[in-house]
């Protein structure tokens, strides 16, 4: 369909384009409410790890981020905003076949709690609590206190009954001291999930080590993996779709009742800011990492309640309101220019990223989950003369460094000047928790907005095993397949560009096993770009065998892309040079082009290649190719092409270590508001490869002339 009216063909600059956009995304709704209107089920048929009542209360809840923003703006209780006026009665009322239910030990009703709290929160009292008659005033303070003494996730779920709580005591009168010892120990266990820089991981984050060494042990006694989940994450949960932004709403609602733990996340606010807008490009894409993506424009949600809390003295580049809401605004404007696909016939959003995407949901999206998109429209409770809405929209700051490594999430914001591509390294964050396609979504070496990750969808075929920015390796002929997932914490180093101009670069490295009984070990060090190649990053692998393998055979790709012809829309063929060389225009040429031991592919999307170090022993082989992707796997396309390389080795005695050197190349047409890039052909940038120089134990370093990489560890 052609998108939203109202969103999709909405300027979204000004406050009264917010609003006209907020409502239009919950005004599909409507149709799909009960008779009671306490719940709302859009009418598809998808099923959660919960119950169906759950699910719908979803669907009433979650729009409550706009709706509780509205009223608390002034917006009248008109035709729009009366169903959720009007739903309270019903669903907290346990006589009314509409009951939500009660709330059960880790039950997705504590998530939809922190909507309900909001909604009251952020609602003038005499707008929505004082029309409540008393039998509905307290069937919702009784349904709120069912958190009280609950089982709950030692996650970004604490927030949930902490906002509760918080509602209790400031709109249902609940006197704090009953709530006192419950809300004391929810903080002080979230207060444990901070790292540093404003970043928390969502759950407790393990020291590395002491995985590793509960792994061995656990293996030894029972002989199998994956016996004790794991979880070293920090994805959009920490900010936007969760941890940062509940924190800002406990400075909004709650800094009267804690004022010091309220002045404390305001600098955790601070701080993680002046890192997390670097997760956007210059035109508001984001980087989509991790679970949840659904959630889409959900990614800005930081910046919304920033502005809502209005947080004082932020840093560069946030530092002045019309700085917040460039990064919100312009992300807002990113997905409604590309909104055809997002939306159902019916206007309701439906479960992807660009387009319907199912291999990408979760077991906890219902049809209505997604509405979790609209935490970045709560900016609109603020009136129109706050300067977040009076100043003039500042550009996107001039990224220098281009290269920025940030300790918290372990993780290098790449974003170089001379290039024109957005993504970020990503060295050791894992997730073994089970997770649909955990995988993919927290342990593949890059990210990027332009190239979005692939999907697994099987576990032969290299097609289906997704091996876009991934290392996978198998020991068994191809039968199955193993990659990074629990590793040992990024070690940073310095990489040294030799040549004209000699530069230094930052590099992150961990150490993994992809086998539970450690036949192998691989340290992985990621090197960004740089001033000399801005196109390319480099992976080495150092691979030491510690039990002798009859065969070991390894796959490894560059970044998908669009693999399509822009007219006949037929696959992309190979190429020659010459039909490449007079396309300056990245995006202009169309091909598959291979040479040696490279292979690269032009699209309308841009460029994506990659390169191989030759190997230095003998009873090695390497195979290169572009292959095509399994149909609606990438984020982005759904029809892609993935530039990969293979290599085979045969009786590797314990002690032999084999390096791989793997150089990945591209350059995006539409990132940064598709800027071009000057000099240069696209064919010539790919040509000009750089060259890594490092020392190995068991085999020479290949000879290296002219520019290069000197990789010290």
């Amino acid at each position: 369909m052609p998108g939203l009216l109202g969103f999709s063909d909405n300027p979204l600059v000004t406050r009264n384009d917010v609003v006209r956009a907020s409502k239009a995304l919950i005004a599909p709704l409507l149709p799909h409410f009960s008779p009671a209107r306490a719940r709302v089920r859009v009418p598809v048929s998808i099923g959660t790890h919960f119950d169906e009542t759950a699910a719908q209360l979803e669907g009433f809840a979650r729009p409550l981020f706009v709706v509780g923003a509205l009223l608390h703006a002034g917006e009248p209780i008109n035709d729009l905003l009366r169903p959720w006026v009007d739903g309270f009665s019903a669903g907290t009322d346990p006589d009314h076949p509409e009951y939500w239910g009660d709330i059960q030990d880790k039950d997705q009703r504590m998530v939809e709690a922190e909507m309900v709290a909001f909604g009251l929160l952020a609602a003038p009292r005499e707008v929505l609590w004082d029309q409540f008659d008393e039998r509905t005033k307290f069937n919702v303070a009784q349904w709120l206190r069912r958190l009280r003494g609950r089982d709950i996730h030692t996650s970004n779920w604490l927030w949930f009954r902490v906002m509760s709580s918080i509602a209790l005591i400031k709109v249902c009168g609940v006197d704090h001291e009953e709530l006192r010892a419950q809300m004391d120990t929810d903080l002080k266990q979230l207060d444990a999930m901070y790292l540093q820089d404003g970043w928390s991981s969502d759950g407790i984050w393990p020291d590395g080590d002491a995985v590793f060494a509960t792994e061995v042990a656990l293996f030894e006694e029972t002989g199998k993996r994956n016996q004790r989940f794991w979880s070293r994450q920090a994805d959009y949960y920490s900010g936007s779709f969760a941890i940062q932004f509940s924190q800002l709403l406990y400075v909004k609602f709650a800094s009267d009742l804690d004022p010091a733990r309220a002045a404390k996340y305001r600098q955790q606010a601070r701080d993680f800011g002046s890192q997390f807008w670097r997760y956007f490009d210059y035109e508001g894409a984001a980087i989509p990492y991790g679970r949840s993506l659904t959630y889409r424009f959900a990614c800005a949600g930081f910046f919304a309640a920033l502005a809502l809390a209005e947080v004082d003295g932020l840093p560069a580049p946030l530092s002045a309101p019309g700085a917040l809401k460039g990064h919100l605004l312009r992300h807002l404007r990113w997905w409604a220019q590309r909104s055809s696909d997002i939306f159902r016939p019916d206007g309701t959003i439906n479960i992807g990223w660009r387009y319907p995407n199912m291999f990408l949901s979760e077991d906890y999206n219902s049809p209505q989950s997604v509405y979790w998109a609209l935490k970045s429209f709560v900016v609109v409770a603020l009136a129109a003369d706050k300067g977040f809405w009076t100043e003039r929209e500042t550009p996107y700051p001039e990224m220098s460094p281009g290269v920025c490594y940030l300790p918290a999430p372990r993780q290098m914001l790449c974003n170089h000047p001379d290039g024109n591509h957005h993504f970020l390294l990503n060295p050791s964050q894992y997730l073994t928790r089970p997770f649909k396609n955990a995988t993919a979504k927290y342990c593949k070496f890059a990210y990027s907005s332009a190239f979005t990750f692939s999907l697994a969808v099987g576990n032969i075929v290299v097609s289906q095993i997704a091996p876009d920015n991934s290392l996978l390796l198998s020991r068994d002929g191809t039968e199955t397949w193993a990659t990074k997932t629990i590793c040992t914490d990024a070690q940073i180093g310095i990489a040294t560009v030799v040549g004209s101009a000699t530069e230094e670069l930052p590099l992150v490295s961990a150490r993994w096993f992809p086998w539970a009984n450690r036949q192998v070990s691989i340290t992985t060090t990621l090197i960004p770009p740089s001033n000399r190649w801005p196109d390319w990053h480099l992976r080495v692998h150092r691979i030491l065998v510690h039990e002798e393998l009859k065969t070991l055979h390894t796959v490894e790709g560059g970044f998908a892309i669009h693999g399509h012809h822009r007219l006949d829309t037929r696959p992309l063929n190979a190429v020659a040079a010459d039909e490449l060389s007079h396309d300056r225009q990245v995006g202009a040429a169309e091909g598959v082009y291979q040479q040696g031991n490279g292979v690269v592919i032009f699209s309308s999307a841009g460029a994506s290649g990659i390169s191989a170090e030759p190997l230095v022993r003998d009873g090695a082989s390497t195979t290169i190719s572009a292959i095509k992707m399994e149909a609606n796997t990438n984020l982005m396309a759904p029809r892609t092409l993935a530039p990969v390389i293979e290599h085979s080795f045969s009786h590797l005695a314990a002690g032999k270590e084999i390096v791989l050197v793997t150089k990945v190349f591209a350059i995006s047409s539409q990132a940064n508001g598709a800027r071009r890039i000057s000099g240069k052909t696209a064919l010539k940038r790919w040509l000009d490869q750089p060259q890594a120089k490092y020392a190995v134990s068991s085999d020479s370093s290949p000879e290296v002339r002219g520019d290069h990489i000197q990789v010290t560890s």
